[in-house]
């Protein structure tokens, strides 16, 4: 079955029935309608790769994703949520995603992928800040959105939550407990996420009037294993802090453990907040108090913009980026059972 059967049959020229299969406007509406229901009715589907061609979209974006995480056994749950949100959003555009490969390190390997399958734009996702293909991919042209690493380029920004405001509210929340002593575990401190939380952590503190005593901001990996190790450290200083706030969930729940495990009681000897609101958090016991990032407005963020600048870059290749961005989505105190009043 091809194109000339379903021109045939609904009496129209190939031209006329490429028109109304490809959706242009010189088509009137009735004629349009009818070749799309014999083109239904025979079974017709239109080649791909051709139509690509002749359209100069794919409606067909790229998803560049470190897993080299997943490959050593961790779990990254936030970002499979947020992925699970990002595809629903490109399913509601009428976009389709296609996964690239990290497994070429040359320069220029993503730019290149992206061209050899017309992808219409690409969305970056856990991926380190110093890859090698970024500032190429950046330089290319392509239109690229990444989640929490901040790109600046002619076709590409980032969208994000605000960390900074979310670790603010992470010390609020426990000061307005009544707590003084409050410590820090932190991310990696190369990544953006990371940065603006403890800028975020250190600021409050300060505009609060509490002092951040040595040895109270450790530095974690976002995952359960460097929690532990901080929680550790924390619980071994001379004088240890009566709260605890994780820059991740894992990193809280792994910590929230090692309290437990040395015979604390949690909320009452110390309390410990996160921040994502992964699954886990209403399930471990007691419950996690933590900042919940929407990973489904996360997602509609990365297609909605992506998309625009897509439209943007075909309608005004030297056009400027759309005002909004960057984005970046407030996040929510979720208050469940691990924080509690300061001990007396």
């Amino acid at each position: 079955m091809d194109i000339r059967e379903v021109a045939r049959t609904a009496g129209v020229s190939i031209a006329t029935a490429s028109r109304a299969l490809n959706d242009r406007a010189e088509v009137s509406p009735a004629t349009r309608q009818r070749v799309l229901e014999i083109a239904e009715r025979l079974g017709y589907q239109p080649n791909i790769s051709a139509r690509t061609l002749v359209r100069r979209r794919s409606d067909t974006v790229g998803l560049l994703w470190d897993s080299a995480p997943i490959r050593r056994g961790r779990s990254q749950r936030f970002l499979q949520d947020l992925l699970v949100g990002t595809k629903m959003a490109l399913d509601e555009a009428g976009l389709h995603l296609m996964l690239l490969s990290m497994r070429d390190q040359s320069r220029d390997a993503v730019a290149r992928q992206a061209r050899a399958h017309s992808l219409d734009g690409l969305i970056l996702m856990g991926v380190d800040p110093h890859t090698a293909a970024i500032e190429p991919l950046i330089d290319s042209g392509v239109p690229t959105l990444a989640f929490d690493l901040e790109l600046h380029g002619p076709a590409a920004s980032w969208v994000g939550s605000d960390n900074r405001a979310a670790a603010a509210s992470a010390v609020d929340h426990l000061a307005d407990l009544g707590h003084r002593r409050i410590a820090m575990i932190g991310g990696p401190a190369t990544m953006l996420p990371a940065q603006n939380r403890l800028l975020g952590f250190l600021e409050r503190m300060r505009q609060r009037g509490l002092e951040v005593p040595p040895g109270y901001v450790l530095e974690g990996d976002f995952f359960q294993d460097s929690g532990a190790g901080a929680m550790r450290g924390l619980l071994a200083l001379p004088e240890r802090p009566t709260a605890v706030f994780a820059a991740s969930d894992e990193m809280a729940i792994a910590a929230m453990g090692v309290a437990l495990d040395a015979g604390l009681s949690v909320p009452e000897d110390v309390s410990i907040i996160g921040i994502d609101d992964l699954e886990s958090a209403s399930l471990v016991r007691p419950a996690l108090t933590t900042l919940a990032q929407d990973h489904w407005a996360l997602g509609r963020a990365l297609v909605h913009c992506l998309a625009e600048i897509i439209e943007r870059r075909r309608a005004d290749p030297h056009g400027e980026l759309p005002a909004q961005l960057p984005v970046l989505l407030p996040t929510r105190l979720v208050i469940r059972d691990s924080t509690g009043p300061a001990p007396r």
